[in-house]
């Protein structure tokens, strides 16, 4: 891809209308100074003081913040959240980013999702972060909530150019998208044949149909828990991916680490990644690939070229510490550059 080539795909992001529907989180930073701790009177244990607090729309939200990020004309977020204060402060985030939360729905039977992470303020990136707290809603998500979930999709679909759908939650049903909103994804996905139909998951990837699937190499291959450090062989992955496109009945996307993204379209394509020195904070980095393939691709981009941008976009992001990143067109220009000197060949059929 040259410089030009992609001018012309970004010019085109300010068009898109792009739907998410999914799990929306709320990250929520609290800003610690160890120094100041000190003992409860009460109870004698450490009290941790919180000098600020930083939100921002999680999940399918960082989706929404990259897509946000990139330039995207309209932005509508499909889901369901508690009635409570976190999802308070997730819509007042989204809506700081132009997105409309009409499709959101509040539901005081849920709590909404919450990754609440204490950090050393001065102290940037991982290695600043305390132990996670989660909030996350752990039996089966009402028939009732998901039903009304599929009529929101049926009111927003005539008006988008993509749908990205974002399962973030692995405990089976108990996220905004359970088995039965799967099937009814697939039986709009044929209704909607211009609208581009695009899934991430984090465990639940083989069960989608007639929607384009962004899988990592381990799901693509049903391994479940692989060790630190391990890679699945590419020869291995080019084998397997005509299978997996069949079965899904639309293009595949599989990530593999900085080795880059194998496409499935219209030929197995690895795309090279771009390769990062220095600390990185991949937190989100996947969600900022989905982000930029989709915007791409409803932008006029080939497969292979949507893939491209998604590496350009998640090598901005990783470089962002201690924070869900984003990218800006600007930046994925920069990136370009980076890639193309490191790959002067290009793609690899």
């Amino acid at each position: 891809m040259q410089l030009q080539r992609l001018n012309e795909i970004l010019a085109r992001f300010p068009q898109q209308r792009i739907a998410v529907l999914g799990d929306f989180f709320l990250d929520k930073y609290l800003e610690v100074s160890p120094e100041l701790a000190e003992p409860s009177l009460e109870t004698g244990r450490v009290a941790h003081q919180v000098m600020s607090i930083r939100r921002y729309p999680g999940a399918a939200g960082t989706v929404v913040n990259n897509l946000a990020a990139l330039g995207a004309g309209t932005l509508h977020a499909v889901g369901a959240v508690g009635d409570d204060g976190e999802a308070f402060d997730l819509c007042q985030g989204l809506h700081k980013i132009g997105c409309s939360t009409e499709g959101l729905l509040r539901c005081p039977e849920l709590m909404t999702p919450t990754y609440l992470k204490p950090c050393d303020q001065n102290v940037a990136g991982l290695a600043g972060e305390h132990s996670r707290y989660d909030t996350k809603n752990r039996v089966s998500t009402p028939a009732s909530i998901v039903e009304r979930i599929g009529h929101e999709l049926e009111r927003v679909l005539p008006t988008v150019d993509a749908l990205l759908i974002m399962d973030q939650v692995d405990m089976e049903d108990c996220g905004v998208v359970t088995a039965k909103l799967r099937a009814r994804v697939a039986e709009l996905a044929r209704q909607f044949p211009k609208v581009i139909f695009w899934a991430d998951s984090r465990r639940f990837i083989r069960q989608f149909r007639n929607t384009m699937i962004k899988a990592n190499q381990f799901e693509a291959v049903h391994r479940l828990n692989p060790a630190v450090g391990e890679e699945i062989p590419q020869d291995e992955l080019r084998r397997l991916i005509p299978a997996l496109r069949s079965e899904i009945g639309a293009t595949v996307f599989v990530t593999c680490g900085d080795r880059g993204i194998l496409v499935s379209d219209p030929d197995v394509t690895l795309v090279p990644g771009v390769k990062v020195t220095g600390p990185i904070d991949p937190t989100g980095a996947g969600d900022s690939a989905s982000a930029g393939a989709v915007m791409s691709l409803c932008s006029g981009a080939t497969p292979a070229e949507a893939a491209l941008i998604a590496n350009l976009v998640a090598s901005t992001t990783v470089q962002q510490l201690g924070t869900t990143g984003t990218a800006s067109p600007d930046q994925v220009r920069a990136a370009l550059a980076v890639w193309q000197s490191q790959h002067p060949t290009g793609l690899s059929n």
